[in-house]
């Protein structure tokens, strides 16, 4: 993998599913992960196989048909779970068992009612083990971001020594700030002996609405993955977005880092995983959002009719959207009139255009958003109609 190669690893499958009243079945799962393959993900997180026999026989039937990308399973840091998971896998041209513990003292104490030492143990036997049946095995620290740096760097060292090949450092509770989650991960980079030998991954939760920005700092210093979901669902207030750190990373070549992601793809797979898991996307979610690309403000849609890169900093095309919106309400102005007008077939002069907008303003007070069909209902109304029509 080149230096500057930023691995995208899906778990919309599994840790997106996890949003009450998302449950999907097998049959949608498939769906879902072979566009998730077309888009150019490295790796499908496809489920935790021993949860229950339906999530086996989903990562079961997703090894199946994935050709390319990397099909992963979750298990804890219990033998039969990574046997479990190995048996889902045998299909997979590509496994990989993603185990792993809680690392923070919180978990150590409460979670687990142990101390750092037996950690280190089970973190050693359970990658050891994931190892006898797969050679790709990834590792994570659970609440990673509220583990005291110094413990987390022994608990990498110890996995790297049992075969681990990815380092999953996650923000688990979304809790880190986004120089304190890169400053981690240059801890790591400097500080794990072995580090050359695995990949850092991030998987932050976006509690505080901070997951992709982590995750952009996660990568800006070492780390090589990230793992995100279509829409950013998830858990509580859900993971990094996938189509957010793909943007940004595309949006700022200085960077020097990219991904293998078909951006082109990204509008309609976010519709997909929102339609099977009947969720619903906000309006104004970054990229994939119904407003995303609109503009209702007469100040914006002049600049933007004019140049479309004086409000918009990404082509709607580039991430599967055909146009920009114009949206015409109160706020708009005669540009975007005289726009949308010529869209539905009536060239405008600019005497004309001031005659019907004023009509048009006394008829937006009266409604949110003005359609085709109320555009043609404002000309024909108006008392230069007729001289519109016989130019």
């Amino acid at each position: 993998m080149s230096n500057s190669n930023i691995q995208i690893f899906d778990t919309t499958l599994r840790d997106g599913e996890q949003v009450p009243g998302c449950k999907l079945n097998t049959e949608q799962k498939v769906v879902i992960a072979k566009q998730l393959e077309n888009l150019g993900v490295d790796v499908i997180e496809a489920g935790f196989p021993v949860s229950s026999p339906g999530d086996f026989k989903s990562v079961e039937e997703i090894s199946k048909i994935i050709k390319n990308a990397t099909v992963c399973g979750l298990t804890r840091s219990v033998r039969n779970d990574i046997k479990v998971a190995s048996e889902a896998l045998k299909y997979a041209k590509r496994p990989r068992i993603h185990t792993g513990i809680g690392t923070s003292d919180s978990h150590i104490q409460f979670k687990f009612k142990s101390n750092r030492e037996d950690i280190l143990q089970r973190a050693y036997d359970a990658v050891k083990y994931a190892k006898t049946f797969v050679e790709d095995v990834e590792f994570y620290a659970e609440d990673a971001g509220r583990t005291d740096n110094d413990y987390l760097a022994r608990v990498c060292e110890v996995a790297i020594k049992a075969g681990a090949t990815v380092l999953n450092i996650p923000d688990t509770t979304g809790y880190c700030l986004p120089s304190e989650y890169g400053a981690k991960m240059k801890y790591l980079m400097e500080n794990v002996k072995g580090i050359e030998k695995a990949i850092l991954s991030c998987h932050c939760h976006n509690d505080l609405g901070l997951a992709t920005a982590n995750s952009i700092e996660g990568v800006i210093n070492g780390a090589r993955q990230i793992e995100c979901t279509i829409n950013g669902i998830g858990e509580r207030a859900g993971n990094t977005a996938l189509e957010e750190v793909v943007m940004i990373l595309k949006q700022h070549p200085y960077l020097n880092l990219d991904t293998n992601i078909n951006t082109q793809y990204l509008y309609g797979i976010s519709q997909l995983v929102s339609d099977s898991m009947a969720i619903y996307t906000q309006p104004n979610k970054a990229i994939v959002g119904a407003n995303a690309f609109a503009h209702s403000s007469g100040i914006h849609q002049d600049g933007v009719i004019k140049n479309r890169e004086t409000y918009e900093i990404i082509d709607p095309k580039a991430v599967g959207v055909t146009e920009s919106a114009i949206v015409l309400t109160a706020r708009s102005g005669r540009a975007a009139l005289a726009y949308r007008a010529k869209n539905i077939g009536y060239e405008l002069t600019k005497l004309q255009l001031d005659d019907i907008y004023a009509n048009f303003l006394n008829f937006a007070d009266q409604k949110k958003e003005i359609d085709d069909a109320d555009i043609h209902h404002i000309i024909e109304t108006s008392k230069v109609y007729k001289e519109i029509i016989s130019a």
